[in-house]
């Protein structure tokens, strides 16, 4: 298990580093005004912090660790959504796989399993990092090509249209603060 513990604490680090990462584009894009991405950035803030409390659960004792992270400065929330998904699919697509055959081949199925789980939810985190960058990126964040319901994450008002409100009727927030509800969550 010795390479399994190693990679263990890679991945806490490298899931500590999200959490911390997620949290501070959180905080840009509620300056910028868009309560929705920063609403996602923070879910997915605290299942960075899951993941990395379910392997210290798995880890049993201390491995001396040596990695670098590819470090980028924080951007305007676009810029953070795609370091984002670069971030996600990397995690998804080579080293949570690379980790789950490593614990395989050292006889640890229940680490290996986690991996394989972990690697499926960050799968999804990517997704939904990339579709909000692409409406982003389209000018089309608070549009649908079809009625939708809009909620606003002030006050809860819900609205019916293909663009949210540029202002809560409610609590007069601005659009910034509506998430459409079927879509990226």
């Amino acid at each position: 298990m010795q390479q399994t513990q190693a990679n263990l604490l890679k991945a806490i680090a490298g899931e500590s580093m999200a959490r911390n990462k997620y949290t501070f584009y959180a905080e840009i894009a509620v300056k910028e005004g868009m309560m929705w991405v920063a609403k996602v950035f923070e879910e997915t803030a605290d299942n960075e912090r899951a993941h990395a409390q379910e392997e210290l659960e798995k880890l049993a004792e201390k491995t001396e660790m040596t990695n670098t992270y590819d470090l980028h400065p924080l951007g305007k929330t676009l810029e953070n959504l795609r370091h984002a998904a670069e971030g996600e699919e990397y995690e998804f697509g080579t080293m949570y796989p690379n980790f789950e055959k490593i614990a395989r081949e050292e006889g640890e199925v229940e680490v290996a399993n986690l991996f394989k789980e972990i690697s499926e939810v960050e799968e999804k985190h990517a997704e939904r990092y990339t579709i909000l960058a692409d409406r982003l990126e389209q000018g089309k964040l608070f549009e649908s090509e079809e009625e939708v319901e809009w909620k606003c994450l002030n006050c809860g008002y819900i609205h019916k249209g293909k663009i949210a409100p540029l202002k809560c009727p409610l609590c007069t927030k601005p659009q910034g603060w509506y998430m459409e509800l079927k879509a990226v969550r």
